[in-house]
């Protein structure tokens, strides 16, 4: 599977307190190392919901572990694949580690979603594209 990468700083405003890491701050950071992985298999989100006439992957379940406590000026090196594809869902695991150890470790299950045809003010499943699932397994065609 491909698996990106990336930096987080954590900076004075990411912190609770008592001085670590307020807790939905990794949510945030889930996001954004889920568009940082599609980006990494060539799939610029910006431009490939709008080719695929979707509106995006919203967020339908998250867990997360946090083993190890981070503070204001370690850095975190994140890395993001996808575990399992779905019919029109998939799941991502991001960890998170501080030097060389595993500190919060985050699973997330996406759906790949468009307007709904009966309802245009809901949301509605739709099938992964082949070439999707071809690019974030990095089996690209």
């Amino acid at each position: 599977m491909l698996v990106s990468h990336k930096r987080i700083l954590i900076e004075w405003g990411d912190c609770d307190p008592a001085g670590i890491v307020f807790y939905p701050r990794y949510l945030e950071w889930f996001d954004g190392c889920t568009t940082a992985l599609f980006l990494a298999a060539g799939l610029p989100i910006q431009n490939l919901f709008r080719s695929h006439g979707v509106l995006g992957v919203p967020l339908v379940d998250v867990k997360a572990r946090f083993i190890v406590p981070s503070t204001f000026g370690d850095e975190l090196r994140a890395e993001s694949t996808v575990m399992e594809f779905r019919r029109s869902s998939f799941v991502l695991r991001h960890q998170y580690f501080k030097d060389q150890v595993l500190a919060v470790e985050g699973v997330e299950t996406r759906v790949w979603a468009g307007l709904d045809p009966q309802d245009p003010k809901r949301m509605k499943s739709r099938p992964l594209p082949p070439e999707v699932i071809a690019r974030l397994s990095d089996n690209r065609p």
